[in-house]
């Protein structure tokens, strides 16, 4: 594995490691979230790019910061100005802490300083305009937002130029080019790849590390975009896949991804390795490590991605890849909370075309995530599970797309179960394993356990089913402890 590499007491030559593998790493919000974790990221840097000058990273805003910027300007677009005038204060306080802190050098100090404060007053000027118009668009709110990872970038360079290591910082605004969905932009990756080769690469060449703004981007014409949900991990990926890297290394504040989540399974352990569709799946139903989309550059270029503690560096981590030996075992246990289960039935439904269509059409119309479909064999209904918070909006859509099946009782009611979780039981090839959801359905037999709803997804990868909220926590312990054996 590419982690041996860092263990390497012979030094290697420059022009042979740079023959060998390119790394990029990135860092979340938690993992720069304040100065002790930032020089934790620089040590982490540091040790790295002794074994691997071939180092890119990629960052995120300061924990917290991205949640601030956003509630002030929606709050001046409210007609509140006193939110943008306290978050300018305390993001110029928490900066200059950091800097204070980790940059000796009060040169560069100084100019860091002055650099945080001019980017906070073109904030606080932006803000005014939005109180001015009284309306915050998309294209605002990307300007907004990205400036977290735009404070953040400059101030990990020079904190690691304090410590000896070559750096400079990079907007992604320079070198990932979108389109112009503000607020979840795409990437356009030939020109995106080409200004990416050409600038990084460069940089590499003088034998400095890249420090890029994650979740940032432009469109071709330079107007700034955002990348939407998990945006830092997805410029990652973008990156590994331009600069057809050898790994990506997602370092966050977990030791890679467990087979439960520790807070309600606390013999949960790391697993070694993952495939791209297993993660995937694990990310859509609740595991917080990676989102699905974010992964999608570095699949289709077959790049793996380790997941990595920033507090534990020399823990345990988990290695993503195209595929692992799929021996029809489970590999681990996620929950989805918060959640509705919708149903749609009636005996009328029976043999009527096109009903499943035009529930989904509604559902689509009310701008809802589906999360989990079930559906009776004999067609009397229809049930699917999706956020609570949507509930209203989908049941009158429903009711009004549906409205003559309801009139003619076709359609005997469209109802809802609040307070319901997915349960997603995760291992690649298990449809083709016996005893699977026999071992599920015993251990949820023995606590007593009723199961509402059940799916199983034709990729193979997982078994999906509901329980009642009260029953989650415990429903996945008891499947934990019949797939794995306690540890000591």
């Amino acid at each position: 594995m590419l982690r041996g590499l860092f263990l390497f007491k012979t030094p290697i030559p420059l022009k042979a490691l740079l023959l060998l593998i390119m790394l990029v790493l990135k860092f979340g919000g938690t993992s720069v979230g304040d100065a002790k974790a930032i020089a934790q990221v620089a040590q982490i840097i540091a040790e790295t790019k002794e074994q691997d000058p071939n180092t890119v990273v990629v960052t995120s805003a300061m924990r917290g910061v991205t949640n601030i910027l956003i509630a002030a300007a929606h709050a001046a677009a409210d007609g509140d100005e006193q939110p943008y005038r306290d978050a300018r204060s305390e993001l110029l306080l928490k900066h200059q802490i950091v800097a204070g802190q980790l940059i000796e050098d009060g040169v560069e100090r100084a100019a860091y300083g002055r650099m945080i404060d001019d980017r906070l007053r073109s904030f606080e000027r932006l803000c005014h305009s939005i109180h001015v118009l009284g309306e915050l668009t998309v294209r605002g709110l990307d300007v907004v937002s990205g400036l977290g990872e735009r404070m953040a970038a400059p101030l990990l360079a020079a904190v690691l130029r304090a410590n000896g290591v070559e750096a400079e910082w990079v907007d992604a605004a320079e070198i990932i080019v979108t389109d112009d969905a503000f607020g979840r932009a795409a990437p356009l990756l030939e020109q995106t790849c080409a200004r990416s080769n050409d600038r990084l690469r460069s940089l590499l060449e003088q034998g400095k590390t890249p420090i890029v703004t994650g979740f940032v981007g432009a469109t071709e014409n330079g107007v700034a975009t955002t990348l939407g949900r998990g945006g830092s991990d997805y410029s990652a990926a973008i990156l590994a896949s331009c600069l057809n890297a050898d790994e990506v290394q997602i370092w966050t504040d977990v030791d890679g991804v467990l087979t439960a989540d520790p807070r309600i399974v606390p013999e949960a352990h790391t697993l070694s390795q993952l495939s791209y569709a297993e993660a995937a799946e694990l990310a859509y139903f609740g595991a917080k490590v990676l989102h699905p989309k974010t992964i999608l550059p570095a699949v289709e270029a077959s790049v793996p991605i380790r997941i990595a503690n920033t507090f534990n560096p020399q823990g345990p981590t988990t290695l993503v890849l195209p595929d692992t030996a799929q021996n029809g075992s489970v590999k681990a246990i996620s929950a989805i909370k918060r959640l509705s289960l919708i149903n749609v039935e009636g005996k009328g439904m029976i043999g009527v075309p096109g009903i499943a269509a035009r529930t989904f059409k509604a559902v689509a119309e009310a701008d809802a995530n589906v999360l989990m479909i079930s559906q009776s064999s004999s067609e009397q209904s229809i049930c699917f599970a999706i956020p609570e918070e949507d509930t209203p909006g989908v049941i009158a859509s429903l009711e009004d797309e549906l409205e003559l099946e309801l009139a003619r009782h076709y359609i005997d009611r469209i109802r809802a179960m609040h307070d319901i979780v997915i349960i997603a039981i995760v291992g690649a090839g298990m449809r083709g394993t016996p005893g699977i959801a026999a071992r599920v359905f015993n251990a949820l037999g023995k606590a007593q356990i009723n199961v509402i709803a059940l799916a199983q997804g034709s990729s193979e990868v997982n078994i999906s089913l509901i329980v009642a909220e009260k029953d989650a926590d415990e429903a996945v312990r008891q499947i934990h402890a019949s797939f794995f054996s306690p540890r000591t």
